[in-house]
């Protein structure tokens, strides 16, 4: 038997070769929803890398339309574990190309329901040696639409609930239309975290998170900032905010028309030296909040799981448009009269824990299911071809018209010249894009600043 020679290594000596990246992609279609969707990819992905596992490599996408972030908004969202240099805009039947080409495992669709639709069936309609795992959910309370936009989500393998009261409605409007209802997976809000609330010795801070549409008129809106400054001026050592989600000409999940900033340069009197307009990460202004209110905002959610003391608003009524009776029974419900009064609302423990807030400590596991479940369906082999409940057959005069938004046939499949072609050269490139740049930021300014304008003046 011949013998080893010196430059033939023992194959137990040789290193195993490196796993291939989980690869995960994020399309997005606002500010929140990128945050909501690139932070799930990361708890749905936490532990990949470590102790020989695979590593994650996630990838950006912000789809083209009215609300698609501005780079300032993509970096006051907060650390979401993706460089938001390398986020690249797409529209549709670019992102489904993306995803054939580029080899998906995991695709995270954090867009408004008819986007998700559209891009389930544009999946389905794809030829993938193995399809990817797809994730879907809300970014928020769902206080309206929940029928219509549970049944647009349907067709993920995995559709995210943020609550065990949210999970338990969901299986209940899957089920009552004869769905499967297998796809919904209780979890929590990704973005929840921070320290847990400590009062300071001389700090006194009152936060009022806005809400791009909530209210919708500008009497409601012009109220609610009148009752805050208000506020300020009785209370003068206090310092108060108002915590904005965008600057004016920047949309956000929800259409502003009557951005509060306008409206606080109108306001008789100006403001008081303690009333302040504030930007940035929501968590941030959190850590120093003594006091947070707002309508209906899922801020109050993260104040919550903080301890904060929050406060639901109930001057302009307790009413679904407003989103705020989706916190009846929370024991945060009342009136600028009652906190310039100096009451602190206290919330019901039980309704707390059924929302998904976590303030007694679970939320470290919150997303053990639905990790467990992506990572079983990621090693089940081929996976059964995506079925929404929406079908040309189910659905035939609702579902085209969805797919038609986003270019693409009642099948799935692009409509004819949807998808460009590339542009050979680099000069012909180049000023293909600055026109395209050109067409969309024409686009932009028509739907956020002038169509506005013209639907106010048709109410005059």
């Amino acid at each position: 038997m011949p013998s080893r020679t010196s430059h033939q290594a023992d194959p137990a000596d040789i290193p195993d070769a490196p796993r291939p990246a989980l690869r995960v992609a994020v399309l997005a279609d606002s500010d929140t929803r990128w945050k909501w969707g690139a932070l799930t990819a990361r708890r749905l992905t936490a532990g990949s890398g470590e102790r020989g596992e695979r590593p994650v490599e996630v990838s950006g996408l912000l789809l083209r339309g009215r609300a698609t972030p501005t780079p300032r908004q993509l970096a006051e969202v907060g650390e979401v574990g993706i460089d938001a240099g390398r986020v690249r805009e797409v529209t549709a039947v670019e992102f489904l190309h993306t995803v054939r080409d580029e080899a998906y495992d995991v695709v995270v669709l954090a867009l408004v329901g008819g986007g998700v639709q559209a891009m389930l069936h544009g999946l389905a309609a794809l030829d993938f040696p193995r399809r990817p795992v797809v994730v879907t959910g809300y970014v928020g309370v769902v206080y309206e639409k929940l029928a219509d936009g549970l049944l647009l989500r349907h067709g993920a393998d995995v559709v995210l609930a943020n609550s065990a009261h949210d999970a338990e409605r969901f299986r209940a409007v899957y089920e009552g239309v004869g769905a499967d209802a297998s796809a919904v997976t209780e979890a929590a809000l990704p973005f929840l975290g921070g320290a847990p609330y400590r009062p300071e010795e001389g700090r006194d801070t009152v936060v009022f998170a806005a809400q791009p549409s909530v209210p919708a008129t500008r009497a409601d809106r012009t109220y609610l900032l009148r009752r805050l400054v208000e506020h300020a001026r009785l209370h003068p050592r206090r310092e108060v905010l108002l915590k904005l989600r965008s600057k004016p000409g920047e949309h956000t999940t929800h259409i502003e028309e009557l951005p509060y900033q306008k409206l606080a340069q109108r306001l008789p009197g100006g403001l008081p030296p303690n009333f302040r307009l504030v930007y940035g990460h929501m968590g941030e202004v959190l850590d120093r909040t003594d006091l947070l209110v707002t309508v209906s905002s899922t801020a109050a959610l993260e104040s919550l799981h903080r301890r904060i003391p929050t406060a639901i608003l109930t001057d302009l009524g307790v009413r679904e448009p407003l989103g705020n009776h989706h916190f009846v029974g929370s024991g945060l419900l009342t009136s600028w009269d009652r906190l310039d009064g100096g009451t602190r609302p206290r919330p019901d423990q039980e309704w707390v824990a059924g929302q998904g807030v976590a303030a007694d400590g679970s939320y470290g596991t919150a997303y053990d299911t639905a990790r467990a479940k992506v990572t079983a369906l990621l090693a089940a082999g081929e996976l059964p071809p995506l079925a929404p409940y929406y079908t040309p057959a189910t659905a035939p005069g609702y579902l085209p018209g969805i797919l038609r938004r986003h270019h693409l046939a009642p099948d799935g499949t692009p409509l004819p010249g949807a998808a460009a072609p590339q542009e050979p050269g680099r000069v012909r490139g180049a000023v293909r894009e600055t026109v395209r740049n050109a067409a969309r930021g024409a686009y932009r300014h028509g739907v956020q600043r002038v169509a506005p304008v013209i639907r106010r003046m048709g109410e005059l």
